[in-house]
């Protein structure tokens, strides 16, 4: 008994112990597709984020008592999910601007940086905003950048979801410059030779980490972790080992000295760049990358077939309440069904996701995913459906009612399963459409296959290799539903398949 007695106040206090140590945890969310030097995949190790804001995190975390646990996010879905409750915060080249604090709470400046301008290498009559008069110049959308090229006027503003696009059209003399934040420039392009960076500081970027409008409490032990790391030089030596002070940080810290950290960070990250790739190098990296590109191809497969299996359902009942449902109810599913079919999928899953929750509807990623695809696909199933329904011919409706079957009966026996037959090809075309629609999904903070392809690509500067890769993968993941369509149709055909 006193045995007993021992074991159990030792497990007792072994519990306290651990929840004694447990800590609270900090959720933060980014787009870790945004790219160096803010947060990306280790080239090194592309299961592992880096970045100066991942570093900033953890310290912060650290200073104030808290777990880090990363959320991943479309970037400019950042400040709508912190409105969700999706995370505690998000930081990712967020600029603190009197549109965005209307909004959001921000802590105090992390980070104060002006706009670079690139142009093509032996470009010599570009140099000011001036110059750009009558020519193309891209930026991020949404940002500061723009705001300052569109009031400036007289310049063809074009704006992106990825700065490393923009470069790469300016590469291709689809652009004329490219206006982005000095560190995007400091890392995509004053390594490259084929860009330059060229003229003096544009504007004035301040960036903040965001928090919910009310949370004062996490704000304040943010804006003091930044503070301290501030006055004890801790946040100067990420800044150095980043290759990132410069003159309005040394003006805003007031620490104009030199800098007694290397930026081995910036020298490794130019390193990786300037190594030579074997084809027998690029192998290996591309094996490496199967694992990632596996786990983000079972949750395409997954997300598609659960989003069709709710189409296929939903738009067989669509069909039958469009077809034999009373005129009023059947106006208004007539209604629902032009509506999505007329509105983009990606407005749909942004209000399923961002808006709902407004009404008090909220609803996790995935469930979003399935609600937004299934939806969006029942409507045109419905179409299908009811295509098939028109063309089954009238009187085998009647001369089932007449040999005593319930229309219910007849609708289950006779006419579904000839509509059926006949919208299997079509159905199952949808299918593979919807599979590569559910790239889609990544604005509501899902991570699929497309995704993760935008990460590795923006981390490795390869489109072509990766992009080739993902595109093997979306093939085979398709051919067996394809070879398995062909099976049905080929039952259907063959009237395998009994109505009863």
């Amino acid at each position: 008994m006193k045995r007993k007695t021992i074991i159990i106040l030792a497990l007792f206090f072994s519990a306290l112990v651990l929840s004694a140590e447990q800590k609270p945890v900090l959720r933060w969310a980014a787009d870790a597709e945004s790219g160096a030097p803010f947060v990306f995949q280790n080239p090194r190790d592309p299961t592992t984020l880096i970045g100066f804001e991942v570093d900033i995190i953890n310290a912060i975390a650290k200073e104030i008592g808290y777990e880090t646990q990363f959320v991943q996010n479309q970037w400019d879905g950042l400040i709508p999910g912190i409105d969700r409750g999706d995370y505690d915060i998000a930081i990712n080249g967020l600029e603190i601007t009197p549109e965005h604090k209307q909004a959001v709470n921000f802590s105090i400046p992390y980070y104060i940086t002006y706009q670079q301008m690139v142009v093509r290498a032996g470009v010599d009559d570009i140099k000011t905003l001036d110059d750009l008069k009558g020519k193309k110049a891209g930026t991020l959308g949404a940002t500061l950048a723009e705001k300052i090229l569109r009031e400036a006027g007289g310049i063809d503003v074009k704006t992106y979801d990825s700065e490393v696009n923009s470069y790469e059209d300016l590469k291709n003399g689809r652009l004329d410059a490219v206006l982005i934040d000095q560190p995007v420039a400091l890392y995509y392009a004053s390594w490259n030779d084929e860009l330059q960076l060229v003229g003096g500081p544009i504007g004035e970027v301040i960036y903040g980490i965001v928090m919910k409008k009310g949370n004062n409490e996490l704000k304040q032990k943010i804006d003091k972790a930044i503070s301290k790391m501030k006055n004890d030089g801790s946040l100067r030596q990420i800044y150095d080992s980043w290759n990132m002070w410069n003159e309005l940080m040394a003006m805003y810290f007031d620490d104009h000295a030199e800098s007694r950290v290397k930026p081995n960070n910036f020298t490794d990250f130019l390193a990786i760049q300037g190594i030579e790739m074997t084809t027998s190098d690029y192998i290996k990296r591309y094996i490496s990358f199967l694992p990632m590109l596996g786990e983000a191809a079972v949750m395409t497969v997954l997300l598609s077939v659960v989003s069709m299996i709710v189409a296929i359902i939903l738009g067989l009942l669509l069909a039958l309440i469009r077809i034999y449902a009373p005129r009023p109810i059947a106006k208004l599913v007539s209604l629902f069904i032009e509506i999505i079919r007329g509105t983009p999928l990606l407005i749909q899953l942004f209000f399923i996701f961002y808006a709902l929750p407004s009404i008090g509807i909220k609803f996790n990623p995935m469930t979003a995913a399935i609600i937004g695809l299934g939806l969006n696909y029942a409507a045109y199933e419905a179409e299908l459906y009811r295509a098939g329904l028109m063309a089954v011919p009238r009187g085998q409706m009647e001369a089932a009612i007449s040999l005593g079957m319930s229309r219910i009966q007849a609708l289950r026996h006779i006419i579904v399963p000839q509509a059926v037959r006949i919208v299997v090809p079509p159905v199952t075309n949808d299918f593979i459409a919807l599979l590569k629609d559910s790239s889609l999904v990544s604005v509501i903070t899902m991570v699929e296959l497309t995704k993760v392809y935008g990460q590795l690509a923006s981390t490795y500067y390869d489109y072509v290799g990766i992009g080739i890769l993902v595109a093997i993968i979306y093939l085979l993941i398709g051919l067996p539903f394809v070879k398995l369509s062909k099976i049905v149709e080929k039952r259907f055909a063959s009237g395998g398949l009994k109505s009863h």
